[in-house]
């Protein structure tokens, strides 16, 4: 048997006919927007956090960070799964006609959600002694509680009209609001109480405020799309389905696993080295987040994809996609991925002094997610494939492992060992992932796209490093890292445009160059 890492283009385009054309077209109208909206806050976000940390400094942003990670957990738990399974309910749902059900499910979802949150809340203020003086040491902890709940109950709300617009496939309209409408909202609420002196108190005000906004318009946004007869209340006939309540408790199980995978490197960082250390992991890890925006973009709306491919057994052209779609996301990450590795001192010391030391963190943590664009859409894929319990399995593994681990090694290693045990836990769920979706979907990666990718790649590394030996001794490091990041994508994208054969990806090229020309008006 031949081994399936070697298929790739051995089905023309013709075969997968206007199937490949309509969805390609479809996620790249869609993903386009989230993208511009993601390119859009990672831009304004970076200067933000820039002022932020000026402002606030290591101590109260590791503050915040143990606040948000402390309210974490009971906030996952008092979702109860409800946020992540609109996407694929009211997908279904608004699809097949079954508007009893979708009423059901917005409306009592809803409340449960709500509910939920706010006994979560109430135990969060009852205990917020316990969790600032004798598990994080931080009393300002304590303090700020009440903030943090909001917080809490806000951000499930956001996350749950967030998924039902991505049922509805609005991921445009959601962007719009979340990306160029929330952002600034965020950013002027902060900028203003921070101003006028109030410290982090002023910074998670300013959250709180643009939070609001945010879920307003969200639930806006949703009432219009909605049938009107969803609208009735109350649901009495349309209770959650057996269906719905084990797919979020199987997502519930998910997210309170992934929770231990993410956070306690920042728990064990806090009990053992302070909170100023989290503040710098924190803002350190948040840059690094940027990283996978392609792959953000396109699961955003290739997730839905999936789940109608799947259903349809369309499974030639689910494995044409992703294979596509897996090469092109790597492909554009790379230049990304290198020049932040380069520039990883210089763009920590943005921050203040303080933040320079982190720099080690970027390194590392971004070398994690090239991994996980590397192997693509391989967690929507088992999601959106009914393959949830797959998925579930190994994260019950790896938990108690990376626990395990990070207690063992912060103490010693502090930042770099917080940040090596993550990218190895970002790379074990990737490949584990992959190793489900060969198994059960019989889809892989191409290895002769990988190999498609190397010439651009060395070629793009050679540049950012020319660049960076010849500006490293000059000032205002930020503009040139700017530089370089548009001089390495030209010479990717142009190098590797240079070598595109296959149909899928002369298809994708041209569908790419036509909306560039369409925005330039050209």
């Amino acid at each position: 048997m031949s081994d399936p890492l070697s298929l790739i283009d051995t089905h023309p385009l013709d075969e997968v006919g206007t199937d490949f054309r309509a969805h390609v077209g479809r996620i790249s109208r869609q993903s386009s927007v989230f993208f511009a909206g993601t390119i859009f806050t990672v831009a304004a976000g970076y200067l933000f956090k820039i002022f932020v940390a000026r402002m606030l400094g290591a101590e109260a942003l590791g503050v915040y960070a143990l606040g948000m990670t402390a309210t974490g957990l009971l906030g996952v738990l008092a979702g109860g799964g409800l946020p992540q399974s609109a996407t694929r309910y009211v997908a279904a749902y608004s699809a097949t006609g079954q508007v009893e059900k979708l009423r059901g499910f917005l409306w009592r979802g809803a409340g449960i959600l709500i509910l939920l949150q706010l006994a979560a809340g109430v135990l969060l203020m009852t205990a917020k002694n316990l969790v600032a003086y004798r598990i994080y040491h931080a009393p300002e902890i304590a303090t700020y509680m009440g903030f943090f709940v909001a917080l809490m109950l806000l951000g499930a709300l956001t996350s749950f009209f967030s998924e039902v617009l991505a049922g509805y496939r609005d991921v445009s309209r959601r962007t719009v609001i979340v990306n160029f409408v929330g952002t600034p909202a965020l950013m002027i609420a902060v900028a203003i109480f921070l101003i006028q002196g109030y410290g982090l108190r002023g910074y998670l005000l300013g959250q709180a405020v643009s939070a609001v906004a945010v879920t307003a318009l969200l639930i806006f946004t949703t009432w219009k799309l909605n049938p009107v007869v969803a609208h009735a209340w109350p649901p009495r006939h349309a209770p959650l389905g057996t269906d719905v309540r084990r797919y979020a408790g199987t997502l519930l199980g998910l997210q309170i696993l992934d929770f231990l995978l993410a956070q306690t490197d920042r728990i064990a960082l806090g009990m053992f080295t302070g909170a100023a250390n989290v503040g710098i992991y924190a803002l350190a890890i948040g840059v690094t987040g940027f990283v996978p925006i392609i792959l953000k973009s396109v699961n955003q709306i290739f997730s839905p994809t999936i789940a109608e491919l799947h259903a349809k057994q369309q499974s030639e052209v689910l494995r044409s996609l992703y294979q596509s779609l897996t090469k092109w996301t790597l492909g554009l990450t790379i230049p990304l991925a290198f020049s932040v590795m380069v520039f990883a001192r210089p763009l920590m010391e943005v921050f203040g002094r303080d933040f320079a030391v982190g720099w080690p963190v970027l390194i590392i943590a971004t070398v994690g997610e090239l991994i996980n664009c590397g192997v693509g859409s391989v967690g929507m894929l088992l999601l959106m494939s009914g393959q949830e319990s797959a998925a579930l399995r190994f994260q019950i593994v790896l938990a108690p492992i990376v626990t395990i681990l990070n207690f063992a090694v912060i103490p010693f290693w502090g930042l770099i060992g917080a940040a090596t045990v993550a990218a190895l836990t970002n790379a074990a769920m990737n490949f584990l992932y992959l190793r489900a979706v060969r198994n059960t979907l019989g889809i892989v990666p191409s290895a002769r796209g990988y190999m498609q990718l190397l010439p651009a790649s060395f070629l793009t590394l050679g540049v950012i490093l020319g660049l960076r030996f010849l500006t490293q001794s000059m000032h205002q490091q930020l503009w040139i890292l700017l530089a370089t990041l548009i001089a390495s994508y030209i010479v990717f994208v142009g190098v590797f445009a240079a070598q595109a054969k296959s149909e899928e990806d002369t298809f994708i090229l041209q569908t790419a160059l036509a909306k560039i020309r369409g925005t330039l008006g050209i």
